[in-house]
């Protein structure tokens, strides 16, 4: 039914002439059909009354209506058992904690974030001039590109990620080739296929250019440095500084997380119903949780997910080959470019071994904003949510590696349930950016 809403003091009328004929309901109070009275209306209704009109019949009327309209918003939330519940709020609070990252000296430093967000949108990093890192993270495409697989000077294997709550992930790319935020940074810029570029033209281009040399200095102290290697080094931390600042806003499934959290009913019962029952499916049934963990909705880890990882010419080994690119890549954390001498960062990349296991399995991804990041899977092969849903309701374990872990079981969702369980996904959208607007800066020589 439509839910309507009407002006206080018309309410307060009503209710008031419903008292005096001694009736109840909308439309013996004249109200429009389909009216749901809903109790803050009825608390700011009875404000408005004049005095006069505060006796204790008055007074009575409206706490039976406020009980009344107590039960419909408990009739709208769903019983939610202890284990739910318990399942339901670690996925909060959002947005989450967060440190700077200690194997970037300019990670939450603002002129660092400045210089990152100029070369971020620097087609110049680039030999060819046509590309540019927001090339596959538009920011208007939820910092992706919308496409199955990336398109820079050619197509390569894999989807492109959001960098959305970026910050939070602890290994990088779908392969997790990449141990930090500002390595990862530096990969396209390397990569035949998507800018082309070197160590060598990108340290040119600031050291060449005034206003890139100038903002280099402002944010790491000093002129840029004679190595190029060492300076491109710095150039994927302040990439880093940048995209550490792309946090998502607040989902309608927030709103419900915390309503639930401090026990208020009226708040919680908001939440749409059918998101709802899709959300008991996740941390249920569905086992969902168990990978999509915690406020960012993923554990930072790899999976196999039966989704096929034949390419061109070949096969994606996904983190069985990410590794083994770890361990080769100078910029990992075990290198001279971490910054952080302590090498408490660099426990993780110390410790991490191939194994046969990890032959086809790709990272976990954030289903933060996951509607508006489509398609989905590591080779975008998946166009929609629904898709993505049919896809684990109808797994074959056969698809699985019989030496991975066994966490996954075809669902077998009713069509109706499947619904349920988009519109819960859905639910894990921002209603608006939290992101300010891009403006111009100013030189940074004035």
């Amino acid at each position: 039914m439509e839910k309507r809403r009407i002006p206080v003091r018309r309410l307060a009328r009503a209710l008031s002439s419903c008292i005096a004929l001694g009736c109840a309901g909308a439309a013996a109070c004249e109200l429009p059909p389909g009216t749901r009275i809903e109790s803050e209306q009825l608390a700011l209704s009875y404000r408005t009354l004049p005095a006069r009109q505060h006796p204790r019949r008055v007074r009575r009327f409206f706490l039976a209506a406020l009980l009344l309209a107590g039960a419909a918003a408990q009739a709208q939330l769903l019983d939610f058992t202890d284990t739910e519940r318990r399942l339901i709020l670690r996925h909060g609070p959002w947005p989450a904690p967060w440190s700077p990252d200690p194997s970037n000296r300019v990670s939450g430093k603002a002129a660092a974030i400045d210089l990152g967000e100029q070369l971020f949108f620097e087609p110049r990093l680039s030999p060819s001039g046509k590309v540019l890192c927001a090339t596959c993270h538009a920011p208007f495409r939820g910092w992706q590109d919308g496409r199955s697989r990336a398109l820079g000077l050619a197509e390569t294997d894999r989807n492109t990620q959001s960098l959305l709550n970026v910050r939070y992930q602890r290994w990088f790319g779908w392969d997790g080739g990449g141990d930090s935020l500002w390595a990862q940074s530096i990969r396209p810029i390397l990569e035949p296929r998507e800018m082309g570029g070197s160590a060598a033209k990108a340290a040119a281009l600031v050291r060449a250019d005034p206003e890139l040399a100038c903002r280099y200095e402002k944010s790491f102290g000093a002129p840029p440095p004679a190595g190029d290697t060492a300076l491109l080094a710095d150039l994927g931390k302040a990439l880093a500084a940048f995209q550490e600042t792309l946090v998502s806003g607040r989902t309608p499934f927030d709103e419900f997380r915390d309503a639930l959290e401090r026990g208020d009913p009226f708040a919680a019962a908001r939440y749409a119903p059918s998101a709802q029952r899709g959300l008991r499916i996740f941390v249920g049934r569905g086992n969902c949780s168990a990978c999509h963990f915690g406020p960012a909705f993923s554990n930072g880890e790899f999976h196999d997910t039966g989704v096929p990882f034949f390419v061109a010419g070949g096969v994606d080994s996904g983190r069985h080959g990410g590794i083994r690119k770890l361990a080769a890549n100078v910029f990992n954390l075990l290198g001279p470019f971490s910054d952080d001498r302590s090498g408490k960062s660099a426990l993780k990349t110390r410790h991490v071994f191939v194994e046969h296991r990890n032959f086809g399995e790709f990272k976990t991804p954030s289903l933060r904003n996951v509607a508006r990041t489509a398609p989905y899977m590591h080779d975008g092969s998946l166009a929609t949510l629904a898709d993505v849903v049919r896809h684990y309701s109808e797994l074959s374990p056969d698809r699985l590696h019989a030496d991975g872990e066994s966490l996954l079981r075809p669902l077998r969702l009713s069509a109706a349930e499947s619904d349920d369980l988009v519109a819960f996904l859905e639910s894990l959208s921002e209603r608006e950016s939290a992101l300010a607007p891009r403006r111009p800066k100013e030189s940074c020589r004035r």
